[in-house]
């Protein structure tokens, strides 16, 4: 979803988080990965302007932090 939401590739993830696009895929399909890596990937998608949302009976997500026009 965050991907999307910045219109990213596995490979524009990769390069912004510091990890393999492999590494990208590997934890989109579910599979186990160092904290080191989870931390870098959000990071990643927070410094260009992502805000997770916590459980609030919802449904967790993520926005935008501030508005999209300010991000260019």
């Amino acid at each position: 979803m965050a991907r999307a939401a910045l219109r990213w590739g596995v490979r524009d993830l990769a390069r912004n988080a510091d990890v393999t696009p492999t590494t990208i895929s590997r934890v989109e399909a579910g599979k186990p990965a160092f904290t080191g890596t989870l931390q870098s990937i959000r990071a990643a998608f927070e410094a260009a302007g992502l805000e997770f949302i916590d459980e609030n009976g919802g449904g967790v997500g993520v926005r935008f932090s501030r508005p999209r026009s300010d991000l260019t």
